[in-house]
């Protein structure tokens, strides 16, 4: 058996590890939305759709800087997206040099309908996967992976409904009186 070089290298290798474990993530959310019938979108776009339904019209920087990610990166989705009918394009009326990204009806009713399904769904089932982790980072990513692999997302759905989508994230407001 060939060894598994990211894991036993440890800290040395922690960049590669979180994003393999980000791209299982990405691929059971994705496995997990067919499942449900709730969406064939890429899961990479969904934070995209979280961020324009949570703080309104976003430039591709203001975009950028609430996903944590580079603007070509943004960029590149915003495009997909508008091609897809889910975003647009808008001029600021402060600045006629920024433009700035917003959803369209058909994007709120995707929004609507993932807060309703996948999004609450996901966020429940990683919750679930995560709990019983202990120990160093090293051991709780290894525990993570492990439980991953022995039962996807898609096979951890319960029989009875999940939480709403407001009792698992807080809303924007909620953030704000937490931090103030």
């Amino acid at each position: 058996m060939v060894e598994d070089v990211v894991r036993t290298l440890g800290y040395a290798t922690l960049g590669s590890r979180l994003k393999r474990i980000g791209e299982k993530l990405q691929s059971q959310t994705q496995e997990l939305a067919s499942r449900m019938g709730a969406t064939d979108l890429p899961a990479s776009h969904h934070p995209v759709l979280a961020s324009l339904d949570r703080h309104g019209p976003l430039s591709i920087g203001e975009l950028a800087k609430a996903l944590g990610q580079s603007q070509p990166g943004v960029t590149r989705m915003a495009n997909k997206m508008k091609t897809d009918g889910l975003v647009e394009t808008l001029s600021d009326g402060r600045d006629k040099r920024v433009n700035q990204i917003a959803l369209t009806e058909k994007g709120r009713t995707y929004v609507d309908l993932l807060k309703q399904t996948l999004w609450p769904a996901t966020a429940f089932l990683v919750q679930g996967a995560c709990e019983e982790l202990s120990g160093p980072l090293l051991t709780q990513l290894a525990q993570l992976e492990d439980a991953l692999a022995d039962q996807p997302l898609s096979k951890r759905l319960p029989n009875t409904p999940v939480p709403d989508w407001d009792q698992l994230v807080p809303s924007k407001n909620d953030k704000k009186r937490s931090n103030g």
